[in-house]
């Protein structure tokens, strides 16, 4: 059955709203038209950042034919990832999954989903070629929707990722949700994606070059918020910014005044947590040793925890430690028997670090305050 391609400008739902491109000319886009990175025509589906050294030795063992057809625009490298099952949304030829692979290790397993057959048929041309090359074969890839994971059952997987991917889904309620579904108690969507300051016209959703160019489909920072909070992701985290400049004057006029992001988050599954960051006096100390961060490691934009240090929390950072597999590099002081109130300068206005017009953010965004 044909899928339906009509989707509301505001919340990315299947609707008699806003029309915007469909699946077939998203998988055209990604299957025939761009054949290599280089092929993009914006920077909004390039990673920007030099890759640190770790990462540097890692791309060493990637095909490449797998590196030539990346398209994703930041890292989706989360930390403490020894023995878990991962589910790529949007794997593309494999690069991301390949790289997942290696640090999960031989009791792990990476799970990759691409609706487009061309880049399906390069990642599983690989996956002989890496488990020889890592000792272990610990992939397997899937080709359909983003939207539909039912070839997973509930609570089944660790960690979702994705790179670059959700922008281009016209559905993207049912992507969240469905992540949510498969998401085992403490697991998290761990994401980068493209985000705009405000809702996107018709005359820009559809289209096709913008949707592809990852643009098009950028949900407005606010809606994206509430719709995690529908999907179950209480409190996204977000975890770095940068801003995206959208090279390509001729694409840049027909999305004018529009700004965009590229952004990472994290959404947790975890039961008990609150809209605003509230005070139960709790304290946490980072034991150090999680992997490449032994001495310092960020939990998102807003929570450094350095090895020693005591630092008082609220009681969702104090969740996102104590009920996920960071645990076992914290201590935990306090419990929930008593609130003290909201933190203070729990704010709702942009989230992002990084501002278009030069400025500072002063707002630690809508879950940075504590």
């Amino acid at each position: 059955m044909r899928r339906k391609s009509l989707v509301s400008a505001r919340n990315g739902t299947s609707t008699e709203g806003t029309r915007t491109v469909e699946h077939e000319a998203i998988r055209r886009y990604y299957g025939q038209v761009l054949t290599k990175s280089s092929d993009l025509q914006t920077d909004a589906c390039c990673t920007a950042e030099a890759p640190p050294e770790f990462l540097k030795e890692a791309l060493r063992d990637i095909h490449p034919e797998v590196l030539d057809r990346y398209y994703g625009c930041g890292l989706v490298l989360p930390e403490a990832l020894e023995g878990a099952t991962i589910l790529d949304l949007g794997c593309g030829a494999g690069r991301d999954v390949y790289l997942l692979a290696k640090w999960v290790g031989p009791t792990g397993r990476v799970i990759g989903l691409d609706m487009t057959s061309e880049q399906i048929e390069v990642a599983r041309h690989h996956q002989a070629w890496h488990a020889e090359k890592y000792g272990y074969a610990n992939t397997e890839f899937q080709q359909g929707f983003v939207e539909d994971l039912s070839f997973l059952p509930d609570a089944s997987v660790d960690i979702v990722v994705s790179n670059c991917v959700v922008n281009l889904s016209p559905d993207k309620v049912s992507v969240l949700r469905e992540a949510f579904r498969v998401l085992k108690p403490g697991g998290e969507l761990y994401f980068s994606d493209v985000y705009a300051d405000r809702r996107l016209p018709e005359s820009v959703m559809r289209d096709e070059v913008l949707w592809g160019e990852c643009l098009a489909g950028a949900l407005y920072w606010n809606d994206f918020m509430g719709l995690a909070r529908e999907a179950g992701f209480t409190d996204p985290r977000l975890v770095k910014d940068r801003i995206l400049s959208v090279d390509n004057p001729k694409l840049q006029a027909r999305l004018e005044p529009a700004r965009f992001w590229s952004a990472t988050w994290r959404l947790w599954k975890l039961d008990g947590l609150e809209r605003f960051c509230e005070d139960y006096g709790q304290v946490v100390r980072y034991k150090g040793g999680i992997l490449r961060h032994e001495s310092r490691w960020s939990l998102d934009h807003h929570h450094t925890f350095e090895r020693g240090q005591s630092l008082k929390v609220c009681g969702n950072t104090w969740r996102m430690l104590h009920d996920t597999r960071f645990a076992p590099w914290f201590e935990f002081y306090g419990d929930f028997s008593t609130h003290f109130g909201v933190f203070r300068d729990c704010g709702t206005s942009a989230p992002f670090a990084s501002r278009h017009d030069g400025v500072d953010a002063t707002s630690c965004g809508p879950s940075g305050c504590c």
